[in-house]
């Protein structure tokens, strides 16, 4: 947490806060939350941001670095700056005069396309998310970055043999895997086997091509709900502007174990798949 569908929505509300903006400074309060790897923040100073997208459950900042005070990152290409929220992180664009919070971790300073002062923070009480300045070769250095798979959403059936073919083990840890998709945590994972009608501790090699097809659909189905719908607030998440997503309220099994199926009535079982807790239903997901 947060997943695919709730880092799509900060990229989506984060975009026409910084769309355009100018860092003109950076601090890092937590040495930690910044990649040993990057590039010093500090010297992206002069860096335009343009598009803000998603990939797995990394955000990336595109940045133009043609008017970078710092002559070795001026006119670097195709830099970025990358940010892993983790299971509690968030970015938000604040006035130029809020001062950071007990769980800021890194601030840059902006300056609008309209002259005004504004602050990107990025807080994140766990304190497990990082920051990344990188170029291509950088990043192609984090492992995290270079194994992820391939999106779901861009996925045909063909590909998503390919990502489950020769995986013996249980389904849900397949699609938990982030070397084998990119973007799937806990919730969608039970949300999709349950659309799906499949046992999550089912061996990924052994599903059918119609139960492929069938679970890729509602894998499908349900990241696109989630995004229409803001992604899921169950704790900590909320998009670039503070508010909470709406998905936790159409959730057929996570967070129910015991309740009744919304299907058949029975109650929903819960179990450990792959180290994490996982509700299901024994009769409608044989």
């Amino acid at each position: 947490m947060p997943e695919l569908p709730e880092v799509e929505t900060v990229a989506r509300t984060l975009y026409p806060l910084v769309h355009n903006a100018v860092l003109e400074s950076a601090k890092i309060l937590r040495p930690s939350s910044l990649h040993a790897a990057s590039i010093p923040p500090d010297s992206l100073c002069g860096c335009r941001i343009g598009t803000v997208r998603r990939r797995g459950k990394l955000l990336l900042l595109e940045l133009d670095a043609a008017n970078a005070h710092n002559a070795a990152v001026r006119g670097m290409p195709d830099l970025v700056l990358a940010v892993h929220l983790r299971m509690t992180g968030r970015l938000t664009v604040r006035s130029g005069q809020e001062q950071p919070g007990p769980h800021t971790r890194c601030v840059f300073a902006l300056r609008t396309p309209n002259g005004a002062a504004a602050q990107l923070f990025f807080d994140d009480i766990r304190a497990f998310g990082v920051v990344l300045a990188a170029t291509p070769a950088i990043l192609q250095q984090w492992s995290f970055w270079r194994e992820l798979g391939p999106e779901p959403l861009d996925l045909d059936e063909n590909g998503f043999a390919a990502c489950l073919a020769g995986r013996k083990g249980a389904l849900k840890a397949a699609l938990l895997d982030q070397r084998v998709i990119a973007g799937i945590g806990n919730i969608y994972a039970d949300e999709s086997l349950f659309a799906a009608r499949l046992d999550p501790r089912r061996r990924a090699d052994t599903l059918t091509a119609k139960q492929r097809g069938g679970l890729l659909r509602s894998l499908k189905a349900v990241l696109w709900q989630s995004i229409a719908q803001c992604g899921s607030s169950i704790r900590d998440y909320r998009d670039a502007n503070g508010n909470v997503g709406a998905f936790q309220n159409s959730f057929a099994v996570y967070g129910r174990g015991g309740l009744p199926c919304r299907i058949c009535g029975r109650p929903l079982g819960k179990i450990r798949v792959a180290g994490r807790g996982t509700v299901f239903c024994p009769r409608c997901q044989k």
